[in-house]
């Protein structure tokens, strides 16, 4: 069974520091804007919600690409963006379900998760385990409102 990240936004404290070491290990700096997961605050509910490829079975996101970008990796399942067949052309932002892929302006580019390669840096530093790397299937292990 493959190994897949479970998010748990009644854990999340909102402290963002899954932004931080995201945008350290992809892109070399601190900078939460740069990070493949975002926190969203539901103002209303009080709550913090953590945003991620969720990785799909069938993405709807590679389906919108017209340049095949965006493939799901047979041999590993983990869904993949090649930057350099990427157009720019944001096809893949709306398609996503979830809201799991980004625009950086100054960067130009899109930014989503690659679960670092089977080591996901986000993981690794969440203290409060809203985080998870698990066995399992996705769309059964998310917690979401």
């Amino acid at each position: 069974m493959a190994r897949t990240l479970m998010i748990d936004h009644q854990a999340c404290t909102g402290c963002r520091l899954c932004q931080v070491v995201c945008s350290v290990k992809k892109e070399g700096v601190s900078d939460p804007s740069r990070a493949r997961i975002q926190i969203l605050m539901k103002e209303m509910e009080g709550v913090y919600l953590p945003v991620v490829c969720r990785q799909c079975e069938e993405p709807l996101c590679a389906q919108a690409c017209p340049v095949e970008a965006i493939v799901k990796d047979e041999a590993t399942g983990v869904v993949v963006l090649d930057a350099d067949l990427c157009t720019g052309c944001l096809e893949c932002i709306p398609a996503c379900p979830y809201g799991g892929i980004f625009w950086h302006d100054d960067l130009g580019k899109i930014l989503r998760c690659d679960l670092c390669g089977g080591d996901p840096e986000c993981v690794k530093f969440c203290a409060t385990k809203a985080i998870e790397w698990v066995e399992g299937d996705p769309a059964r292990l998310q917690k979401t409102l």
